[in-house]
């Protein structure tokens, strides 16, 4: 499955991206700094996933989601934020799946294959 991270922080999102790419059948096809970027990457290549942060500069990931889920009804969007107060938000915007930030990759793994099945992850955050 291809995947898309996007993240802000550069250190993040490399480091997400090197993380989630040595799981079996993954393949992080794009990395975005912001929803903005993230658009127009999908135009030329939509990915089966894409992992979203919330709070980004130009175009956040509420509105990046929305727009997704308008556009490319079958890309699914897991939500990966700092901020658990998203969650109703993120899950309204048409995300698929929403993880805290500082879940176990185990956990991540878990939800983008569960995901990618065409499942959806009502997993409750503390």
């Amino acid at each position: 499955m291809n995947i898309m991270v996007v993240e802000d922080s550069s250190r993040a999102r490399h480091a997400l991206s090197a993380c989630i790419s040595l799981h079996a059948g993954i393949q992080i096809t794009a990395e975005a700094a912001n929803g903005l970027e993230a658009i127009s990457k999908i135009k030329n290549r939509p990915p089966d996933i894409v992992i979203m942060d919330m709070q980004m500069p130009v175009m956040d990931g509420l509105e990046t989601t929305k727009i997704i889920k308008k556009r490319w009804p079958k890309v699914k969007v897991i939500v990966l934020t700092m901020y658990q107060n998203f969650r109703s938000e993120a899950l309204s915007a048409g995300a698929d799946a929403f993880l805290v930030k500082g879940c176990s990759m185990t956990e991540l793994i878990s939800t983008v294959y569960t995901v990618s099945q065409g499942k959806t992850t009502d997993n409750p955050q503390p």
